[in-house]
């Protein structure tokens, strides 16, 4: 491993972000709860799959170019809080209408479908490649090799992957499943205030 690497503090600064709540980890918690393992593992699969397209993005100078050009990034901003606001609106609507909200909720999801949802989630939130891209310059070397960044994102991404699976396998878990089928509404009701919130913080953050 090169002497620059500060592999380290990469993965420090990258186990906070993965393991701190936001869109990735409630959309795990709302899918293994609500519809099973199999939908909770299929949906952390596709955000794995979105944090190591984001890596390698970051890698190959997207962060960069996100900087150079607002308005792309403005783009990729406007499309991942519409795709947060739309989870939100669908969470409320379980919430105030329980019934509709049980037999919704209550059909099985196929794991496509849910890895689909996970990927969606990962690709419409545009401060993940700059995340990456900070990330790396932080801690690579000024001139890295290509097997230096391929070691970085292998590491970076095995980890988040970990802790996404953990989640799922957690909210999974028969406790937290009879738990959520009896306080399903409330549940729904935090999960709409909650992908409200990020949505809205995507929306009003900027490029810096």
């Amino acid at each position: 491993m090169p002497e620059e690497l500060n592999l380290t503090l990469i993965l420090a600064a990258s186990v906070i972000a993965a393991a701190s709540p936001g869109p990735a980890t409630l959309a795990i918690a709302n899918a293994s709860m609500s519809s099973g393992r199999k939908s909770g593992l299929a949906l952390a699969f596709g955000i794995s799959t979105g944090s190591l397209t984001w890596a390698f993005s970051a890698a190959l100078g997207l962060g960069a170019l996100m900087h150079a050009n607002a308005w792309a990034f403005d783009i990729a901003r406007y499309v991942g809080a519409s795709y947060l606001l739309y989870l939100a609106y669908k969470s409320a609507r379980s919430a105030i209408s329980p019934s509709k909200a049980f037999e919704t909720s209550n059909k099985y999801i196929l794991p496509k479908k849910a890895y689909a949802k996970g990927l969606a989630i990962h690709l419409t939130n545009p401060k993940a490649v700059l995340f990456f891209g900070s990330l790396f310059s932080i801690g690579l070397p000024a001139n890295p090799s290509i097997e230096t960044i391929l070691i970085v994102i292998g590491a970076v991404c095995t980890q988040g992957f970990a802790i996404f699976i953990t989640y799922a396998l957690l909210f999974s878990s028969k406790p937290m499943v009879l738990t959520y089928n009896k306080l399903k509404r409330w549940f729904e009701a935090f999960f709409a205030l909650a992908f409200g919130a990020a949505g809205t913080k995507i929306l009003s953050s900027s490029i810096e």
